[in-house]
């Protein structure tokens, strides 16, 4: 069996034609024997696909032939050749949904008015010259913190990134506002928007981590300044970037040390419950009576 990988990318450029776009995606990806989730919308890309290395390189190599998606940067990770049961290439409003297509303007240069992009050694750099005036803010769901976060991070009340305006506003940050605040998400896609939100609302020095948490932890693994493990939208639910990575996550049915998150068993259900392995035999710990877990939606990408 060929090697398995999965690749997690994005673009923001502007697309004039998105329904044209997902059609070329999609016949290609099927030609390749591609699986995973791609969103497309006028602003740019956003997927997250699996399956073998060579028709993964095939795949970036086509993908970058379009001139607006030439300086996309994949990020690559180990594959089951299982991740995702099926290949789906939608067009939607926006590339993640904040609940509002125009609150982000875009042009041939990415998203216009972000943050400053850090790669992982310029975010340790920041951190050694200026210490605990710098914050990092987590731009994901809180859910997915439970299992992994970088050190003494913010982490907003957040069921999805429609919370995070509504966040930002109520007040509860302004005490960072002159601070330098680092953003970061999974591959870096909510942070492109999130720290154009926040520059907008006063928040005078924010960057985002050039890569997401995927870059800083091939680069640095659990050698600095993240700790646990990563939640992933995909069947894998959560990656290490090292055997000795922390689990800082707690089971919520006894709040033993647990980094697993598992799906409701009920069909119609996309609640995730955090349950170490022991819990994890009780069927009704899966269960929707519970309400343990919090909405998953399996089209988001990160």
């Amino acid at each position: 069996m060929a090697e398995q990988k999965v690749i997690l990318y994005y673009c923001f450029t502007p697309i004039s034609d998105p329904t044209a776009m997902r059609f070329w995606q999609q016949t290609l990806c099927e030609t390749l024997g591609l699986k995973g989730r791609i969103i497309i919308s006028k602003h740019g890309i956003n997927g997250t696909l699996g399956g073998d290395m060579d028709d993964l390189k095939r795949y970036v190599h086509k993908t970058k032939l379009y001139p607006g998606f030439k300086k996309t940067e994949f990020k690559w990770s180990g594959g089951t050749g299982n991740d995702f049961p099926r290949l789906q290439v939608r067009v939607r409003d926006e590339l993640v949904a904040f609940g509002d297509p125009d609150i982000i303007e875009v042009d041939e240069n990415g998203v216009v008015g972000g943050g400053v992009h850090l790669r992982p050694e310029e975010v340790d750099a920041l951190v050694a010259e200026r210490g605990d005036e710098v914050v990092f803010f987590d731009g994901r769901n809180a859910f997915e913190a439970k299992i992994g976060k970088f050190s003494n991070a913010i982490v907003p009340n957040t069921e999805s990134s429609r919370d995070f305006v509504e966040e930002i506003e109520s007040g509860k940050y302004d005490h960072i506002k002159d601070k330098p605040v680092i953003t970061y998400c999974t591959g870096g896609i909510r942070c492109e928007i999130l720290s154009s939100v926040m520059k907008k609302r006063g928040f005078k020095e924010v960057y985002q981590i050039k890569g997401g948490i995927v870059r800083y932890g091939k680069k640095y693994g659990d050698d600095s300044l993240w700790e646990g493990s990563l939640f992933t939208f995909d069947d894998r639910l959560a990656i290490d970037f090292s055997p000795k990575a922390k689990v800082i996550g707690e089971c919520d049915s006894c709040n033993a040390p647990t980094k697993q998150f598992y799906n409701c068993r009920t069909a119609t259900c996309h609640e995730l419950v955090l349950l170490c392995d022991d819990c994890a035999k009780v069927t009704d710990n899966k269960t929707c009576i519970h309400d343990q877990g919090r909405k998953y939606d399996p089209e988001f990408i990160g």
